[in-house]
């Protein structure tokens, strides 16, 4: 299944509880929720994955560890904080960086409409510049992102789900 499908599935059913739950719980517990909704779904959704931490022929596997691993692909941290900081997001890209894919979503639930709760980030690097860069316009885009903010942070998947030319 495709990265922005999937996360548009993740995200419905994370609005659909939070319209239901409301903010303020422990993050714990919408772990243990939007596991079950998930998992409705027919989605494989682990909990709680370790991911151990590479340093030249060093593993530490007691690294840390994921809220959320969906269909292998897709990594979700879930939040009930007041403000998403940027250490948040940077941890997500670590996580992203580690495990070598290319999307997660942050996700807090302490807020009072869940959109506002939603940042999606992609790991750059591991993007194919022969599927993903089909114009000078989308080079520009690209450079422009990284000179400016060092890691690509997108709200929308624009370089993702493209057919090759």
């Amino acid at each position: 299944m495709d990265n922005n499908i999937l996360t548009g599935i993740i995200i419905d059913k994370a609005i659909k509880i939070h319209q239901k739950l409301g903010p303020g719980l422990f993050e714990s517990i919408y772990e243990e929720v939007i596991d079950y909704e998930l998992k409705k779904e027919g989605l494989k959704c682990l909990r709680q994955v370790v991911l151990p931490v590479k340093y030249d022929d060093l593993i530490l596997k007691a690294g840390y560890r994921i809220d959320l691993l969906i269909e292998d692909k897709i990594i979700v941290e879930l939040k009930s904080i007041e403000t998403v900081k940027s250490i948040h997001k940077k941890q997500l890209l670590t996580y992203l960086k580690l495990s070598s894919l290319k999307v997660g979503l942050l996700i807090n639930f302490n807020v009072v409409l869940l959109k506002h709760g939603i940042i999606r980030i992609s790991n750059w690097l591991y993007f194919s510049f022969s599927s993903s860069v089909h114009s000078v316009r989308d080079l520009f885009g690209l450079v422009c992102m990284y000179y400016f903010y060092g890691t690509l942070y997108f709200l929308t998947g624009f370089t993702e789900g493209r057919e090759s030319s």
